[in-house]
């Protein structure tokens, strides 16, 4: 049986989802890439790609923002492991982040992002 986990991955900027594809798949992840929040939550409401956590850009663009998209998947299930990346968007994450997420600042070092998927999935955040 295959374990390894697999984490929605929601960037716009395909250089950077392309960094962060090879850090989860350094660390024995697997991402699952679409590069706006809209596509992402079909692709959760979907759950064929079965992932486990959601690491998301806060800016995407002209949809749904990264916070607005992470309060959608709270909203179906409620302990879903969240990872905000943003510059700009940092301060923001006190009144705009869902309880119990992780935020990381670009430009991150891939290792950081590793860090805090695991830290949400391995550090008892998770039940299941």
């Amino acid at each position: 049986m295959d374990n390894t986990v697999r984490v929605l991955v929601v960037e716009d900027e395909a250089l950077i989802c392309s960094v962060i594809e090879d850090a989860l798949l350094d660390n024995g992840f697997e991402a699952c890439s679409v590069h706006s929040g809209e596509a992402a939550m079909s692709t959760f409401r979907d759950g064929r790609e079965g992932c486990r956590a959601l690491l998301t850009d806060v800016n995407l663009g002209d949809g749904i923002s990264g916070w607005e998209l992470a309060r959608q998947i709270r909203e179906i299930t409620p302990d879903f492991p969240v990872v905000y990346m943003t510059s700009a968007s940092a301060p923001d994450w006190k009144s705009q982040g869902v309880d119990g997420s992780v935020l990381i600042r670009k430009p991150f070092a891939p290792a950081q992002l590793a860090a805090a998927v695991s830290q949400l999935l391995g550090g008892g955040a998770v039940p299941g």
